[in-house]
């Protein structure tokens, strides 16, 4: 598939995982291609380190490594990237006093380093590991005063390490001099900078895209499965009633039909895994959420429904022998949902999906206004990336 005939009019909206799946793509037909990530930023810039941009030969884009301030230069360094084939580290500075240089006006007022490189086949190893649900991190020379290309890179799993085809591997007691920065990095989705002596390395954490489950089959399914593939979940629909398939809901990545107690098979990593429970029965609903707490970890179930009924939801699960422990009830967020005041079928829809995202991040949901210190938690920036 050529990336020049997917619909980029919003580039900026991909998700990552609708880009690892275009890389994907993009290297089983062969297609030429380079990727900008951002390695660091100084100050204050839009998209944090490891957010990546995907560049066609005819200059497109697909997803984005800034708010579309300096698109048309780096689609021109990506192009240039694809005809030389040889990586490029590219700094751009707007910090106010050099605004001018640029001739843009801009207010970003931070530094951002850029690492553009050729789609080759050291992308292959690391997107297929973890599209298989387990986490990488990608080790890439991007400069050094030594012997090592630029480019050079090593994959590091949870059990092993893998030298990928690339221009040369990198030795392990350079990797073994970074193991504490790796550690930091390893399943999680974070990007950092090592200097080692001659040496540059990026350390870019990889893990799985996290999947909400949506057990129902109501029509208020379809705006909670749009807006979480909006925000980049993998989303699986499971009915407990009712035929439906991914005709009936084709903006899911995958639906089931079956018993309720079957649900906990959907359920790919636990620990990755957020659950939207709101089947509108509250048989079924019991059903699933006792299946859910006995054989899942899964960190979040939101349970559809006035606070009453849950509470007779509760009920019946003790009285078929099942006492809800604190910890349950941690995992439990009944009503679903941040409190964002709208009733439309989108507004609720919005605060269920921004509750689940909420809680894969680690956060409660709160204004940012009221948040003192860096808005997304980083490791070792030079600055505070917005």
């Amino acid at each position: 598939m050529n990336i020049s005939h997917i619909d980029t009019d919003d580039p900026w909206s991909v998700t990552e995982k609708d880009l690892r799946k275009e890389i994907r793509s993009l290297r089983e037909a062969g297609e030429s291609a380079a990727v900008a990530t951002v390695m660091a930023v100084e100050g204050s810039a839009y998209r944090r380190p490891g957010a990546k941009m995907l560049i066609s030969a005819d200059q497109r884009n697909y997803g984005a490594v800034t708010a579309g301030c300096l698109e048309d230069m780096v689609l021109d360094i990506g192009h240039d990237v694809i005809e030389t084939n040889e990586p490029r580290i590219e700094v751009f500075d707007l910090m106010e006093n050099n605004n001018e240089a640029w001739g843009l006006g801009l207010g970003c007022n931070g530094v951002i380093e850029l690492f553009v490189e050729p789609l080759d086949a050291s992308w292959d190893y690391p997107l297929a590991t973890v599209a298989d649900n387990d986490p990488v991190t990608v080790l890439t020379v991007i400069d050094s005063e030594g012997s090592l290309p630029r480019g050079s890179r090593t994959v590091i799993t949870d059990n092993a390490q893998r030298n990928v085809k690339t221009r040369r591997k990198i030795p392990s007691a350079l990797i073994e001099s970074v193991d504490d920065k790796i550690a930091s990095v390893h399943s999680t989705n974070q990007t950092y900078v090592a200097q080692l002596d001659e040496t540059r390395v990026l350390i870019d954490g990889l893990i799985p895209t996290d999947d909400l489950l949506i057990f129902g089959g109501q029509r208020d399914i379809t705006p909670v499965t749009q807006l979480a593939n909006q925000v980049g979940f993998r989303t699986h629909v499971h009915s407990g009633r009712g035929a439906i398939d991914e005709s009936s809901i084709p903006i899911a990545d995958s639906v089931t039909t079956g018993h309720p107690t079957e649900i906990a098979t959907h359920v790919n990593t636990d620990e990755t895994t957020y659950v939207i429970v709101m089947s509108h029965n509250l048989l079924d609903d019991k059903l699933a959420v006792e299946t859910l707490l006995r054989e899942t970890e899964v960190p979040h179930i939101g349970i559809m429904g006035p606070n009453e009924r849950f509470e007779e939801l509760r009920e019946s699960l003790m009285k078929d022998g099942l006492q809800l422990t604190a910890a349950d009830l941690d995992r439990i967020s009944a009503p679903v949902g941040l409190d964002l005041g709208g009733g439309e079928p989108v507004e609720i829809a919005l605060s269920i999906v921004s509750e689940a995202l909420a809680v894969s991040n680690d956060r409660t949901g709160g204004q940012l206004c009221e948040q003192a210190g860096y808005i997304h938690s980083r490791i070792g920036q030079k600055g505070n990336s917005e």
